[in-house]
């Protein structure tokens, strides 16, 4: 097992620690519960693709399950939110368990396009059923609260997520440290040697697909009851690249590097407000820079540079 990727995990600790003393205001503790809740997404979409080696261009697809999950059912059938937020996410891993089986049957381009079309689709249905999600205008999301207590505020929202991604980056070191990360990073190099040394290569590929979609839809609920709306855009194809983007700036089969990608790419936006209108046209270079001189994402290159392991 590699310590240093505890070290960064005790690092990352203390930063989550100290940060809501340092934050000037309100915002910029709100922008940080957003990389947080990225993080967990991100660090759960790597292991679908810079691990396993598998694309998804859909997974937002999954984030939206849970969040009207988390809206809808208490709403509409009265369940506690927590149960509502588990109801969700055992109906995304299931949903994913049905469709893995086909789709991983396609490779490259054609991968890409059922997993694209698989979010697409989520998407229209959440956007149309208007008795159960609002349709185009969204729904509120009712408050969670355990015995009386009700978990309001940013304060209590950091507190949450901060813990999450923590438990995740712990969860994806000792995952990718197993036999069943072994087996990822094998199957990812080549499908016909993880074969021949007897790597059940369909049922990693299932396995894997439900853990990510299963991460992205308890993510997906924790921002709608953090946000208290939810509106089809959480589940469309422009948040789903957004995610495989910062899979890919912060680099693919880097546990950190999902996190720094998610960091950046969320609080870029926000950086960039300043051009006024120029926004996207800086956000574009800034993000074909970054591919053609470190095309093997943040973390890896600074890691070869410096002699370092991930």
């Amino acid at each position: 097992m590699n310590k240093n990727q505890y070290y960064g995990l005790y690092l990352i600790g203390a930063v989550l620690l100290v940060l809501p003393l340092l934050l000037p205001n309100s915002f910029y503790l709100d922008l940080a519960i957003r990389m947080a809740i990225n993080a967990v997404i991100v660090l759960g979409l790597n292991l679908l693709i810079g691990f396993a080696g598998q694309i998804s261009l859909g997974h937002a697809g999954f984030i939206g399950i849970g969040a009207y999950a988390s809206a809808a059912l208490p709403a509409q059938l009265g369940l506690h939110p927590m149960l509502a937020l588990i109801t969700g996410a055992v109906a995304a891993g299931a949903l994913a368990a049905v469709l893995a089986r086909p789709i991983f049957r396609l490779k490259g381009q054609y991968l890409a396009m059922a997993t694209l079309g698989l979010g697409i689709i989520i998407n229209v249905v959440v956007r149309n059923e208007a008795a159960w999600t609002g349709g185009p205008d969204g729904m509120p999301v009712p408050p969670i609260s355990f015995g009386g207590f009700e978990i309001t505020g940013d304060k209590h929202w950091y507190a949450i997520v901060a813990s999450l991604l923590c438990v995740s980056i712990w969860a994806s070191i000792n995952l990718i440290d197993s036999p069943f990360g072994r087996a990822l990073r094998a199957l990812h190099g080549s499908e016909v040697a993880s074969k021949v040394v007897g790597v059940n290569v369909e049922r990693f590929k299932i396995t894997v697909f439900v853990m990510s979609a299963m991460f992205a839809s308890i993510m997906g609920s924790i921002t709608a009851l953090y946000i208290g709306f939810v509106t089809p855009n959480i589940a469309d194809f422009f948040h789903s690249i957004e995610l495989v983007t910062m899979v890919v700036i912060g680099g693919m089969g880097s546990i950190y590097g999902s996190v720094l990608g998610a960091v950046l790419l969320t609080a870029l936006p926000q950086a960039l407000a300043t051009f006024e209108g120029w926004e996207t046209v800086v956000f574009g270079g800034i993000l074909m820079l970054s591919m053609i001189f470190m095309p093997k994402g943040l973390v890896p290159t600074l890691a070869a540079r410096f002699g370092k392991r991930d």
